[in-house]
């Protein structure tokens, strides 16, 4: 195990040289409402970060929390980081006092990270309200602090914090605060649009004269308050910052940070510009659902580039063409961000949308134009009636497996099912209802006759079917139900409404999504329950 956080130090001129690739989800990122990793979780997801090419990891602020100091103390002994090197967070020495005395400069003097991120006030009102000091004594502050940290080996960049509006308020001192940074040993001065409030034409402008008239390395950090976080930062590229920062998902506080996935693509594909090793940007979509998965945050599908439904097509005129020529409807290559083009079927669905559909899933239509044709038809009644198969693909297997081979793939007959519950009239407050189900079926030329119990009727209707099922078919063992989406179609009929049910269901390599429809909520999880266990007896008994 490596006791260093990267194989080799850059020189000075490496850093001054080569564009940057900042990450800051371990410390910007996880201030989202809702995120709480623990130490392994940060550890696991810097390893990640690591494998997408960035050039820095921000590991959060050693000292100021428990957590932050058991990261970097673990991250020394434990990380084996191939592209990035490790950076800590942390503010400037406090008002009065000397840099080298301060118990939090301490800490990132003796974090095991050989580049440190300070965060100092470049907006004069933050200066004398939130410090509550002189606009000279942050000045001295900063150039106390960013010159300790160099005398003692380490590397320093410069946050410069409501950089934006303190260039509004008071363009000279926000841009002494940078040259007086520069001048300590700070190697970027990272600008900040703090609460995120800033457009792409003000950015490029700001940086464009910080260039000019600083004459410091710019940085780029923007939050995403305006929905302009990634093309905030790309102005800055684009009028001379080398120096990105963001967060994978665009995970943060508020609506986020800019999200770093889609400012390296847009770089990379767009401008031209080489920002991560080569080839690593093809693993960015396994990256960004690596990271949501430690998180626990479902990943958007519509996330740019890396969502499922980035490159997905619906409508049978776009499907159409794709088969000609998938480049006119996609504005890119989806391998290149190691993502996958996808047609969904639906009620807007033509001919070329099913054949394309098939043909992904492993069915050559093209000389099957009956097959086609009924399986278009059956797909529009039945979306008609409820159904979906867009967010479907089991159950759309099986109805096309019917259609093109005349029968639908069967390892079981069900005689009949039922599901009672109980209530106690009695019941304390909160105390759960009683399900229970009963499934008889004939599988493997047996009559199985199983009871089950749940915490609900669609749970209770699970345990039973799987209970009778996994005698005859001991692989059912290993599926298990990990998501569960119910929705009332026509909400003004009352009780009366149609249901739907979509079930995704996992044998822990893989997972599937089935639907189901009926009258009520049991009816329409019943039917999904049992093309998901169809569907995955099909997949686990071919050849």
């Amino acid at each position: 195990m490596s006791t260093s956080t990267t194989p080799s130090t850059p020189t000075d001129l490496d850093l001054h040289g080569a564009f940057h690739v900042y990450d800051t989800t371990l410390r910007d990122g996880m201030q989202q409402e809702g995120l709480n990793p623990t130490v392994a979780d940060k550890l696991t997801i810097a390893r990640h970060l690591d494998g997408l090419g960035v050039g820095f990891i921000e590991g959060g602020w050693p000292g100021a929390n428990p957590k932050d100091t058991a990261f970097f103390r673990r991250a020394v002994a434990e990380l084996d980081l191939k592209h990035a090197r490790l950076v800590a967070f942390g503010a400037t020495r406090k008002a009065g006092a000397v840099a080298a005395d301060d118990p939090q400069v301490a800490g990132l003097r003796e974090s095991g990270a050989g580049v440190v991120t300070l965060v100092a006030k470049s907006h004069l009102g933050h200066v004398e309200k939130a410090l509550r000091t002189t606009p000279a004594e942050n000045l001295a502050m900063i150039r106390d602090t960013v010159a300790h940290l160099r005398a003692e080996g380490q590397q320093v960049f410069l946050d410069a914090e409501h950089f934006f509006d303190g260039y509004r308020l008071d363009r000279a001192y926000a841009l002494e605060v940078l040259r007086t940074a520069y001048d300590a040993g700070a190697e970027v001065a990272a600008l900040c649009d703090t609460n995120g409030g800033m457009l792409p034409g003000w950015v490029a402008d700001v940086v464009h004269d910080v260039i000019e008239s600083a004459g410091v390395r710019v940085g780029i950090h923007c939050h995403n308050d305006t929905g302009l976080a990634v093309a905030n930062t790309l102005a800055a590229v684009e009028a001379g910052a080398t120096h990105v920062q963001g967060c994978i998902n665009g995970y943060g506080e508020r609506t986020g940070n800019a999200d770093l996935v889609n400012v390296v693509a847009n770089l990379e594909l767009k401008l031209d510009r080489q920002v991560l090793p080569p080839g690593l940007l093809r693993e960015a979509t396994r990256i960004a659902h690596a990271v949501a998965e430690v998180t626990n945050v479902p990943p958007s599908a519509r996330q740019p580039y890396v969502g499922t439904s980035a490159f997905a097509h619906k409508a049978g005129l776009h499907a159409s063409a794709i088969k000609v020529d998938p480049d006119l409807y996609q504005h890119m290559d989806p391998g290149d961000v190691g993502n996958d083009m996808r047609l969904l079927v639906s009620d807007m669905a033509g001919r070329a949308s099913i054949e394309l559909k098939g043909r992904e899933l492993g069915f050559d239509l093209s000389d099957a134009p009956d097959v086609v044709t009924r399986v278009t038809a059956r797909v529009k009644e039945m979306e008609a009636h409820g159904y979906t198969f867009e967010a479907a693909d089991a159950s759309f297997e099986l109805l096309l497996i019917e259609e093109a081979e005349g029968a639908r793939p069967s390892y079981f007959d069900v005689e009949s099912w039922r599901v009672i519950t109980e209530t106690l009239t009695h019941a304390r407050p909160g105390e759960e209802a009683v399900s229970e189900a009963t499934v008889k079926l004939r599988a493997e030329d047996v009559r199985y006759v199983v009871t089950g119990e749940g915490n609900g009727p669609v749970n209770a209707l699970d345990q039973a079917l799987r209970s009778a099922i996994v005698q005859a078919y001991p692989e059912i063992g290993r599926f298990e139900l990990i998501d569960f989406k119910v929705r009332i179609l026509d909400q003004g009929h009352g009780t009366d409404a149609i249901t739907r049910v979509l079930i995704e269901t996992s044998d822990g390599a893989s997972s599937w999504v089935t639907v189901g429809v009926g009258a009520n909520v049991i009816e329409a999880s019943w039917e999904a329950l049992v093309d998901s266990i169809t569907y995955g007896l099909l997949r686990h008994r071919q050849p």
